[in-house]
């Protein structure tokens, strides 16, 4: 049984009331007449509902000046029952088949000179838009709606807090499962039914490499045996209730490892991860903390074995801004969360990784992790 009930709990209609407004100032400064927001973590951002992108349009349309607009399918209203629209200050608009939904968006903005799609927006609506938008240019409305949710306020960090404690219930559980004998697949399948018994809605992700396949960092699972000796990179995460995601990576030992140099080059990881955690606060670029990582990783001899950057911002999406990269002179701001998440990948031989979510502060940083940082030796 689950430890969180999982209902799908929304912010209140005021926090949503706020998020609109902003968006709508946000549209207007980018000199943009109207968003047109697609089912997804944007819509839920904004109206506490994520919906579903199907081929009959449903949008959220925002102008620069006017009232919002949820237009969508007359079928596909009852999903949407639960949006407090009238406290929010939104029109729902459906429509049945045989109408034209893009001419009833396109009526309700007049002539728009430019209006922002969202960035996962299906191409069959967005060149329908294209179409019923006359001479409108379209932009993206991610660069918009992005710099409202880098910016996590309090209720989103409480959230990633309980999405990180309820997948470090699930690493401290990895012990019962991780053994010789058993298949990565098998391991994978009990992590994923222990993520949502310790909170979790569903696994988003469950990786389990062993051996060789740790050194792919993006690997799931897979029919190979795990054997003695073996270094495991573990990276699982999924969202909770209120949609607020976790990701979180440890790397095991079943017994002790059985090439030389794990002891050697964990400390190298431990070491980077460590210091790029420690540069996290207000001020400094995110292609800083990305630095702080990759310098000493590179120093130490590994740097063609880190081949992905540090981090990601998280959220709504386990992916989102901002990313942990160089070239990104983004100062950091409190309230942005992302991973820190270095990683040493050897082919054909083993990989580790150590990931941590941490939230940026007013005066510095909070992991909302809080296994240890550790190769996790077991008992085989």
């Amino acid at each position: 049984m689950s430890r969180r009930s999982l209902h799908n709990p929304a912010p209140d209609a005021s926090a949503l009331r706020a998020r609109l407004d902003r968006a709508r100032a946000a549209a207007a400064a980018a000199g943009t007449d109207a968003l047109l927001i697609a089912p997804g973590s944007d819509l839920r951002y904004l109206i506490g509902q994520a919906g579903g992108s199907f081929e009959r349009l449903t949008t959220l349309v925002i102008p620069a000046d006017g009232v919002p607009a949820l237009v969508l399918p007359k079928l596909e209203a009852p999903g949407y029952a639960d949006v407090p629209a009238d406290e929010l200050g939104i029109e729902v608009v459906t429509w049945v088949d045989g109408d034209n939904a893009y001419e009833l968006v396109a009526d309700r903005l007049g002539k728009p000179g430019r209006v922002a799609v969202s960035d996962f927006t299906p191409a069959l609506h967005v060149l329908a838009f294209r179409g019923a938008l006359g001479d409108a240019e379209q932009t993206l409305a991610g660069p918009i709606v992005r710099e409202l949710r880098m910016r996590k306020d309090a209720a989103e960090i409480q959230a990633l807090r309980d999405a990180g404690a309820a997948i470090d219930r699930v690493h401290a559980r990895v012990h019962e499962w991780l053994r010789p004998g058993r298949t990565e697949a098998e391991v994978g399948a009990d992590i994923t039914a222990a993520i949502v018994e310790e909170g979790h809605t569903h696994a988003d992700f469950v990786i389990v490499g062993s051996g060789p396949n740790g050194a792919s960092p993006h690997h799931d699972v897979s029919e190979r045996v795990i054997e003695r000796g073996d270094v495991v990179v573990v990276d699982i995460g999924g969202p909770i209730a209120e949609g607020y995601n976790s990701d979180s990576t440890r790397t095991y030992a079943v017994g002790e490892p059985r090439d030389a140099d794990v002891a050697e080059t964990y400390a190298v990881l431990q070491r980077a991860q460590k210091a790029a955690v420690e540069a996290v606060r207000p001020g400094v670029t995110a292609e800083s903390i990305d630095a702080a990582a990759r310098d000493i990783i590179a120093e130490a001899g590994f740097g063609e074995y880190f081949i992905h950057r540090t981090g990601h911002g998280i959220g709504l999406d386990v992916h989102e801004e901002p990313y942990i990269i160089k070239g990104n002179t983004l100062p950091l701001e409190p309230g942005m969360a992302f991973s820190v998440e270095p990683g040493i990948y050897q082919p054909g031989r083993w990989g580790a990784r150590i990931e941590d979510i941490v939230v940026v502060t007013e005066d510095g940083v909070e992991p909302v992790n809080q296994r240890p940082h550790e190769l996790i030796v077991l008992d085989a």
